[in-house]
């Protein structure tokens, strides 16, 4: 009998629910305005949005508040997730209990992968196997590692433990892996999450003020020195229009 992939059994299970009670819905609003923000910066106005890993739902009420034209589908593997799902549901969103990757639904005008890619095991299979399901890809990726982190180390480990990140991400390392899995990043921009999302701590504010003096010199060099930084960026299958 094959065991259960390590990787996914987390979410299957109930794990990860119980870790995150509120499945991190805090800052949904705040990575919808980002999201609506560098497709509009683009000229995009996307008819169908897949949310992949949508986890409870809350990204898509908040982008379908901003951008009311679309229609939203939302798809996860948790069994826990469905249970924030009816108000969405009422609001004509649409979810699936179901690995996108298996499902035959058509090709959707966006997908978005937002704080997913470092939860799986292989991302870069992830990645390819989506390359016919969507003309756009908006991704979100919390830059974890950095020279801070490494050096104290426990913040890897508790983002691992607590979340579930399996892989760290500086920004050059995330253009490396759109790049070998057959995507035109078309922009990747920090977000400025250390000083500006909504769900900051007392030490990421404190931080906050050494950050926005390094990142006004060079915002990559700050983020890979002290973190506190993600990424949104916006991608096509190579080839694409």
């Amino acid at each position: 009998m094959q065991s259960e992939d390590p990787t996914i059994s987390r979410y299957l299970n109930g794990d990860y629910a119980e870790k995150n009670p509120d499945w991190d819905s805090g800052d949904s609003g705040w990575k919808a305005a980002n999201v609506a923000r560098i497709l509009s910066d683009h000229g995009l106005a996307p008819n169908d949005v897949v949310e992949v890993g949508c986890g409870s739902g809350a990204v898509l009420v908040a982008l379908r508040h901003l951008m009311p034209e679309a229609n939203y589908f939302g798809y996860d593997i948790a069994p826990a997730a469905e249970s924030f799902w009816a108000a969405p549901v009422a609001q004509g969103i649409r979810f699936e209990l179901a690995d996108f990757h298996a499902t035959t639904r058509r090709k959707a005008d966006a997908i978005l992968l937002l704080d997913v890619l470092e939860h799986v095991g292989n991302p870069w299979d992830f990645l390819t196997g989506l390359r016919d399901r969507a003309d756009h890809l908006v991704l979100h990726f919390p830059l974890d590692l950095s020279v801070s982190s490494v050096l104290r180390e426990k913040p890897l480990l508790h983002v691992r433990d607590k979340v579930g990140h399996l892989h760290f991400y500086t920004k050059g390392l995330v253009l490396a892996l759109m790049e070998e899995c057959g995507y035109d990043v078309i922009e990747a921009r920090f977000t400025g999450a250390s000083l500006n999302s909504p769900n900051r701590g007392l030490k990421t504010k404190i931080m906050g003020l050494m950050r926005r003096a390094i990142f006004m010199l060079d915002r990559d060099f700050g983020a890979r020195l002290l973190g506190g930084e993600t990424l949104m960026v916006l991608a096509r299958p190579r080839g694409g229009t």
